[in-house]
């Protein structure tokens, strides 16, 4: 009897078939027997596993249903007929599964007894350079046995049924086989197996390697979201699984279920209804809203708000302000909606506050981010009326206008640019100005006129489809918005065109309303003449002599692109063969986004001292902050990396960019942007799963530090070693925290901060709420919320604290106007450092500020309401907080509130623990390492 039979259903996949059976016969388990079920395949799929059968006789058998079954579920339970193994896995043709994945499942499930066990997949994205992606990570840290599914609710969340491996009379026991007949057939039988299983065991090994390619045309089953009965599919697939867990009396499991549905199942057929026919939402609605009306209204209220808005806005079918909200589902910086405001507080929108469940989650005061620079955000602009008439074309619009968030007396200006689709025709993009855009209690309205034969010059061919993106400045910030609409009407005809192949090419334009709701213009052939000569340019172009010169015509319409990338290419080889100027230094803070940090502490440092340094700073976007009598160069520019290649000093905290030259002569110092509570560099799980060349240009970047600070043998024992680091260590502390130590240096600073913030005179201490920031599963950032109630904060403790707030640079957040005077945001303040010496008690959680403010010796509690989370993501910690925190733990607000109040009570107990901690961590800050530095580097003194 083998230990394991795996079961490998195919169909029409007989080129890969071979890789992942071979996947298979190459584990480090011997005794397996592998099943390849053919679903009836219509090439050589078959064929091809009954070669490999004959090859491996005994090993692997080869079954042919004898009709088509539409999906994996009927291969996959006569697999399960079929085999022999005292376990049974799974496979797709067209996955591979790791080398010892069979291995590793065997000896766990020998050893705990466990009717399933379950271990990490990873997804390999195959048109992405084969990026990898962990599934799910957290659930997967460390081994854990479990007697039940709600010892870990969160293990509904993997759904998968190939990263597991099931004991073969369980699945006969339990009468466990896919659902036939429907897809998402992976949810359903793995809800109903974790629920059955007596035990099971989870293991932190790689076992399924899935391979995806999301650029495709030819779509999976699972993934053709816009077919109503896949739709259809996946609810009746929840209403099995609720049946499920309603007869087993499961009910915190089914609120779990549920909050997934609305955020993540639900969502995945939300982002194409804005483009649906009205018979097609109304066939979605129509499934939908019955079965939102089954979820428990908890889920609603839990789950994350933005998802939970638009459910909300489809249970109740209201489509005018459900499309606005996927607009916001699918990207959280596009605000289409004017939103309410009633009291203190905003909500999306002025309907269904008569029911308490639409109030709460309709209440977006906490969410929104309207308070962002607008130049980072995306206001909807709904195309209101357009018509066509002599060559030109007339529109109007409204930009919504969140609310007020645009008062009536800024300065408005805007204008149209053209570009064609084809983004590596990007230097044919025109710009023309808007006739006239005013400020109206409905939002922005503006109003144009364009001759488009004028406008858009095509080619033809190449380039037939324009999109347009209207630019407005409000009082000299720009806000990029795309103009949208449903549909243009029937009387608007097509306008005159005039390609650069001549009317051969096309000789009409005509608008149309793209597949995601954007007004764009299309060169069609109308006339005789044009029809004629598309089919004629047609013909030619796929001609042998027409392939070369339609390449050599698109080089030349990239010359002005490929040009600049040339010059570059050739300038950084020349740039290798300049001197470096003696005297010289290129400083960056945080990749040019800040004039802060280490470096600026040596700049001013360098100033002060008198050093013979010319000095350039990096800036990535704006000048605003950066000091005057430095030269100012954009990074990326070809002034940037020519000051690089030239200097006798880097100094940032995070990295120049790979491609930038660094000569011999030139010293990197490397002043890093904090200790390490969190795995770094190639101790990091993503890292080590990344590829060799991945990991090899890492390695060339780190490779070029000539000398890495550090503030203890803490980030010797970390960065040092994490990073693989063949530089000399500077064990002289964090310039950045000079101040932290001697703060007379900056006690103006810190008081023109004060005034900055509008604490000048304010008696009340200052608490400051840093944290760092979350990541999703697919490593995207999680968007920052309070996890407190701010307006408690200030009921309880407002005479006393102002409350500032300072999210990562990564995150941004939206505090209640009604708040104002008590509750502040300081994220946008560039040097943490004097926010820090302004600080009277640091609230963080796994911040790297901690390192930094405790040399200050003041209060801090860490509010860590997501410890368990956090503390099993896929990056892990080189230390456990709760042992070594220099201040009290609390893991909800009520605990928070609770440590506030016992403050100065509780302060002397946690004096030594802050003391140790300073010791541990930040042993070599002095207050005298930007002096130091200076003076060796800047100034020629070797330290004494």
């Amino acid at each position: 009897m083998p230990d394991i039979s795996v079961v490998v259903i195919v169909y029409n996949d007989a080129e890969r078939l071979a890789h992942a059976v071979a996947s298979v016969l190459d584990q480090t388990l011997a005794n397996l027997e592998v099943v390849i079920v053919d679903d009836h395949s219509t090439d050589d799929s078959f064929a091809t596993a009954e070669r490999i059968a004959a090859e491996h006789p005994g090993k692997v058998r080869a079954i042919r249903l004898p009709e088509n079954s539409g999906g994996c579920s009927r291969p996959r339970n006569v697999g399960i007929d079929a085999a022999r193994g005292t376990y049974v896995m799974f496979l797709d043709s067209d996955d591979t599964l790791d080398r010892h994945a069979c291995k590793n499942m065997l000896v766990a499930a020998d050893e705990t007894g466990a009717d399933l066990v379950s271990g990490l997949c990873v997804r390999v994205h195959l048109d992405k350079g084969r990026k990898v992606t962990e599934w799910y990570p957290n659930l997967y840290r460390e081994r854990a046995v479990l007697s039940s599914v709600a010892e870990k609710p969160e293990l509904l969340h993997d759904t998968l049924s190939t990263n597991k491996c099931y004991r073969r009379d369980f699945l006969n026991r339990a009468e466990l086989r896919f659902p036939e007949g429907y897809h998402y057939e992976d949810l359903l039988f793995s809800a109903r197996a974790y629920l059955a299983a007596s035990k099971l065991t989870l293991i932190p090994s790689t076992i399924y390697h899935w391979n995806v390619v999301e650029n495709t045309k030819k779509l999976s089953i699972s993934n053709r979201r816009n077919e109503i009965r896949n739709f259809v599919d996946r609810v009746r697939i929840h209403q099995l699984i609720d049946d499920e867990l309603r007869a087993r009396g499961e009910v915190e499991l089914k609120l779990l279920k549920d909050r997934k549905f609305i955020q993540h199942d639900l969502v995945l057929y939300l982002w194409g209804l804005p483009f649906q026919t009205e018979e097609e939402r109304d066939g979605f609605i129509a499934v939908a809203r019955p079965y939102l009306e089954t979820l428990d209204p908890r889920a609603f209220r839990e789950a994350n708000q933005i998802p939970a808005i638009a459910a909300y806005l489809v249970l109740r079918d209201d489509r005018a302000n459900l499309i606005p909200a996927i607009d916001f589902v699918l990207n959280r910086n596009k605000i289409t909606s004017p939103l309410h405001v009633e009291g203190d507080r905003v909500y999306w929108c002025a309907g269904h506050l008569d029911d308490e469940l639409g109030r709460q989650v309709l209440d977006v005061t906490d969410t929104m981010p309207w308070t962002k620079p607008l130049s980072s955000l995306w206001l909807g602009n709904e195309l209101t009326s357009v018509s066509s008439a002599g060559g030109m074309v007339r529109m109007t619009g409204v930009i919504v206008n969140p609310v007020g968030r645009i008062g009536p007396e800024a300065k408005l200006s805007a204008h149209f640019e053209f570009l064609p689709r084809r983004k590596k025709l990007a230097p044919l993009a025109v710009r023309r100005p808007v006739r006239s855009i005013r400020h109206t209690p409905d939002g922005i309205v503006w109003e144009a006129e364009v001759d488009l034969a004028d406008t858009i010059h095509p080619i033809g061919l190449i380039d037939p489809v324009w999109d347009v993106r209207l630019i407005m400045s409000v009082d000299g910030e720009k806000v990029t918005t795309r103009v949208f609409g449903t549909s243009i009407p029937e009387h608007v005809q097509p306008l005159p065109a005039r390609p650069r192949l001549s009317r051969l090419a096309g000789d009409q334009f005509s608008l149309h309303i793209t597949s995601k709701g954007h007004l764009a213009f299309e060169l069609i052939a109308e006339g005789p003449t044009a029809r004629r000569g598309g089919e004629l340019l047609t013909k030619a172009v796929e001609s042998r002599a027409g392939v070369k010169a339609r390449g050599i015509l698109r080089t030349q319409l990239r010359q002005t692109g490929a040009r600049k990338r040339t010059l570059l290419r050739m300038g950084r080889e020349a740039l290798a063969q300049l001197p470096v100027r003696k005297g010289t230094a290129v400083f960056e803070s945080h990749l040019g986004k800040q004039y802060s940090d280490s470096p600026r502490h040596i700049y001013e440092e360098l100033r002060r001292a008198g050093a013979p340094i010319k000095a350039t700073w990096a800036y990535a976007e704006s000048k605003a902050g950066f000091p005057a009598d430095a030269t100012l160069v954009k990074r990326g520019s070809w002034a940037y990396y020519k000051a690089l290649a030239q200097a006798e000093f880097w100094v940032d905290n995070q990295g120049f960019p790979g491609d930038a030259v660094k000569n011999r002569g030139t010293t990197y110092i490397q002043t890093w942007h904090g200790s390490a509570l969190k795995r770094m560099g190639f101790d990091m799980p993503s890292v080590k799963h990344s590829g060799e060349a991945a990991q090899r240009h890492l390695q060339q970047m780190v490779d070029r530090f000539d000398h890495f600070v550090v503030r203890s043998e803490h980030d010797v024992r970390t960065l040092v070693r994490g990073y693989r680091l063949n530089c000399e260590i500077l064990r002289v502390g964090y310039p950045r925290n000079d101040a932290l130590i001697d703060g007379e240096a900056s006690r103006e600073r810190v008081a023109a901060l004060r005034e900055r913030l509008g604490l000048a005179g304010d008696e009340r201490r200052v608490v400051l709420y840093a944290p760092t920031f979350r990541q999703e599963e697919d490593g995207s950032i999680t968007p920052f919320s309070l996890p407190f109630d701010p307006a408690r904060f200030v009921e309880e403790f407002g005479d006393r604290y102002v409350l500032l707030v300072r999210t990562h640079y990564l995150n941004s957040v939206v505090l209640p106007p009604s708040l104002a005077d008590d509750v502040k945001d300081a994220s946008k303040v560039p040097d943490v450092t004097e926010l820090l010496q302004l600080t009277d008690v640091l609230i963080t959680d796994y911040s790297s500020l901690m390192f930094d403010y405790a040399l200050l010796d003041r209060p801090m509690v860490f509010f860590t309401y997501d410890y368990d989370a956090y503390t099993r993501q896929s990056r892990g910690a080189y230390f456990d907080l709760a042992e070594t925190a220099p201040g009290p733990l609390a893991h909800d607000e009520d605990e928070f509130f609770g440590h506030l109040r016992e403050l100065d009570a509780t302060a002397p107990e946690y004096a030594e623990r802050r003391r140790n901690f300073v010791e541990s961590y930040g042993e070599y800050d002095h207050g005298t390492a930007a002096k130091t530095i200076v003076e060796r580097f800047f100034l020629g003194k070797e330290s004494q």
